[in-house]
Parts: C-alpha cells; structure tokens; sequence
C-alpha cells in the first residue's frame, strides 16, 4: 500500500518541491478523512502524517488545533523563532521554504516509523507506566506493580475512557485465546486498585456497566473510596480458595497463574 500523507492547505495541490507524489505517496485532503464520507476507515488514517501549508497566503488550518501535533509537519516557515516555538508545541516537524521533496517525504517517514513505535512512557491519570521497569509511580514513588498489573494498567491507558472487555483483556495480557473459569483477572484488578488506592487513584480503574473495565477520568479520592476498594480486594482473595478458609489471604500471584493455566 502505498504511503498517505494529507495536505492541508487553500492550495489543492501541493507545489512541486513539496509534492510527496513525485515519491510514490498517495495525498488525501482533510475533507477525506473520516467522518466526512468517502473514507478509509479511522484504524487506517490513525497514522497518515499531515503536511500543513504554514506560508501566510496559502494557510488555511491551525498547527494548534490538530489532535496529534507530533504527526504534523509544517511547511513553509522561514522565521527560526516561530519554528521554534511551533516544536516546543509538539509540533513533529517544521522546515523551511527551500526543502526538497525528497528531504520532506524522509522527515515525514521518519515521523510515521516514530509514532508506531512502542512508546517506553504512558501516562494513566497522575500515573506513569515505565515499560522498561515495567512498574509505574505517582511523582517519585514506585507502585510495585506485579506483571499482569502492569499489563492491565499498560493496556487500559492505552485506549484511555474506552471499555476493554475481558476476552480482550485475557488476549492482550494474559496471551490466551479463550476464557478460563477462573477469577484471575478480577483478582489482579483487586490487587491493581488496592495498590492505587495507597496514593488515592484507586479511581483509575473502572468496572464497566456493560463489562470489562477502563481507564477512569474522575476520580473519588475520599476514604469511603479507599475502604471500598480495600474490601472488594479482601473479598476478591477470599474467592480464589477452594476450602473456604479465611488463612493466607494474600494469594500470591504463581497461584493465580497455576489455576489459570491449569484451566
């Protein structure tokens, strides 16, 4: 398939020397991207970079008002002050009149092969996942956080407000293709927001009403909170044991991953 790039511009054609066709790519204007009729869907758009006209006759859209700054390139920008300020925005790139074609399509290749890359930092309300400690912290505490508790954490910031239901859960972070009868996955949620709820963002992790769970965006961060999640995560240990015992509360995560593979 070949490379998309949209022009944003009054122009409807890009001049020549910024004219990424000449490289094989395919131009889209902003009235073909999705929601507006004739459109890819939004999974394949949700990478295509946008080349923004920034000369003063021809511009016609906001590098401000874009969702996803850090795929935009704007072109046309002489004046080093206003490029400055426009990429400590956010802004991907900027360059000036004189750039050639073949420099532009590999500043903007450059830009796509970056945002599709694995990112070592997500942000989930005042937390920050750290892929490669896979743990995260609020400021500079360390939550701990087991494996599977940061894989739930991981993939939840990943689609931020969104339900993420439990197959896909049990796909994405446990790598099965089918649903066990166990309650493993509530079990590590448990544990997930009681390690939360120590720095008041137990909120983070929401039940969804139609099921699943997602990333929150209010929170409540009184005690009631906090008791209430302390007891669902007591009452969710005391489910994974099969004498009905009330010894050992804590499970430790091996167990946990035993019955799910024994499942």
């Amino acid at each position: 398939m070949k490379p998309q790039f949209v022009w944003a511009s009054a122009d409807p054609v890009p001049p020549g020397r910024w004219d990424l066709r000449l490289l094989g790519w395919s131009m889209l204007r902003p009235h073909d991207l999705p929601g507006s009729g004739k459109n890819p869907s939004d999974g394949e758009m949700a990478s295509v970079p946008w080349l923004l006209d920034g000369r003063p006759g021809t511009k016609a859209y906001s590098w401000r008002r874009l969702a996803q700054p850090e795929l935009v390139t704007v072109i046309g920008l002489d004046d080093p002050d206003e490029r400055a300020e426009i990429l400590r925005y956010g802004v991907g790139e900027v360059a000036p009149m004189a750039t050639a074609v073949v420099e532009l399509g590999a500043r903007m290749t450059r830009l796509v092969a970056a945002h599709n890359s694995v990112p070592r930092y997500r942000h989930a309300g005042p937390v920050t996942l750290d892929l490669f400690h896979r743990d995260g912290r609020i400021g500079e505490r360390w939550l701990a956080l087991h494996p599977r508790e940061f894989g739930l954490l991981w993939r939840l910031a990943e689609t931020p407000g969104e339900r993420v239901g439990r197959r896909e859960l049990l796909a994405d972070v446990w790598r099965l293709d089918h649903v066990p009868e166990t309650n493993s996955l509530q079990v590590h949620v448990s544990r997930l927001r009681a390690k939360l709820a120590i720095s008041q963002a137990a909120w983070l992790v929401e039940t969804d009403p139609a099921g699943g769970y997602r990333l929150g965006q209010n929170h409540d961060s009184s005690f009631f909170a906090f008791s209430k999640v302390r007891k669902e995560t007591l009452d969710r240990h005391l489910e994974m044991r099969d004498d009905g015992s009330e010894e050992n509360v804590i499970v430790s995560d091996e167990d946990v991953d035993e019955r799910t593979c024994n499942d």
